[in-house]
Formats: C-alpha cells, structure tokens, sequence
C-alpha cells in the first residue's frame, strides 16, 4: 500500500500560501462608490470648458486604519464616481466641454478652450458608527478648484465644501451606507458647484470679460 507524503519544502510552500489566504480574508473592507448622478437642469454657459483630471483624483481613495480590534479598516474608492459625476454636471453646465489631452503647461499642445478646470479632493472625513455610536454614516469634502488658462496661467481658485449622510435603518449593510453616503456628499458637491460657480468673485469677473452671461440654475 502506498502512501503519499509532503516533502518540507512543499509544506513550506502550503504554509505560506494558507497565511496569504488568511491575510486576504483579513483585509479592510472595501467600498468601490457606484451611484446614478442627474445632470443639471439649467440653461447650460455658453462657454467652452476644458477639463483636467489629476491621476490623484480620477483615481481618488482613503483608507482608515482600525482604531480598536472590533473596528475594521475601510478603502473606500471615489474615483470613478468622482468622474462620473463631474462629466455629467460639467456637460450640463457648459455648452462644451473637451478633456484635455495633458495637463496645461507652458508649450503644452492642448485643444484651444476658454478656460481649464482641476478639481481635487483636498480633504476627506467620514464618520461611521463605530466612531460615533450614532446610527448614522457621514462623509464631508472639501473641494479645491483651479482654473487655468491652457498655457497652466491661473486665472483663479477656490475651495468648496459637500457633505452626505445616510442612517442604517433601510440599508442591508454597511458598506450600502457608507457607499450612499459618498453619493449624497457628490451629489451635493454638484448642486452646490452648479449653484456658486458664477458667484465665485474672480470668476464673476473673468465671465464679464468673455461676455457670459450666467443663467438661473433649477438643479
């Protein structure tokens, strides 16, 4: 009768693979944000809009550590919702907009637009409630925009804050809440860029100079 055996280095190989396993099984829980984002309604600025994405933004995420042993660590990816969300507002927004082909910069050969917009995330918190022992998920951000000429000249930025929030009660997990609260902070975000873009100072200033007149929003 013959019997199999597992050499040591084999058992090594098995080990090491078993402990992988149970890393992997340990890992954070993770939140890739998907939600339906409208676009606006509103007689869209008869301007035409450049748009640039830095990689940290189109590929936007955070990451918190467990504070306790019965917390769990959280990746939560915004990215492409990020995205998605800011193509659709934008192009209701602005009778065209073109995404650039590099980021402006002296010497660039980018599409001739009348301005170029960069969003970035410039800070994120969020507040679950293993944080709070409220029943609640948060997610505030603040925006920091810039726009710039194609040549990367500044014509002016600003900073804009959203927040969204979402109670346990009618979702079946957590990391439902956690992904509809990112949904309503973006939503937000639209309705209030929308709303104040024109009211910006400096760019009240630089549409006179382009003869814009802004229109009335309804988002």
């Amino acid at each position: 009768m013959s019997r199999s055996t597992i050499s040591a280095p084999d058992l090594r190989w098995l080990l090491a693979a078993v402990f992988g396993l149970l890393l992997a099984g340990c890992g954070p829980a993770k939140v890739i944000v998907e939600g339906n984002f409208p676009p606006p309604l509103m007689a869209p600025l008869p301007m035409k809009l450049g748009i640039w994405y830095p990689e940290d933004f189109s590929g936007h995420e955070f990451f918190d550590q467990a504070k306790s042993r019965s917390d769990s660590d959280w990746l939560v990816q915004t990215g492409a919702a990020q995205v998605q969300m800011w193509d659709t507002l934008l192009a209701g927004m602005f009778v065209e907009t073109v995404h650039m082909k590099g980021e402006p910069g002296p010497g660039q050969m980018n599409q001739l637009v009348d301005a170029v917009l960069i969003p970035e995330v410039d800070e994120l918190q969020y507040a679950i409630p293993a944080h709070t022992n409220v029943k609640v998920y948060e997610i505030w951000m603040r925006y920091r925009f810039r726009l710039v000429t194609t040549g990367g000249d500044p014509i002016t930025d600003w900073t804009m804050t959203a927040y969204g929030k979402t109670p346990t009660a009618f979702l079946q997990s957590d990391a439902a809440a956690v992904n509809l609260a990112a949904v309503m902070a973006l939503r937000d975000a639209g309705a209030n860029f929308a709303t104040n873009f024109a009211r910006v100072p400096e760019v009240k200033t630089f549409l006179d100079e382009l003869h814009v007149e802004p229109l009335e929003t309804g988002l």
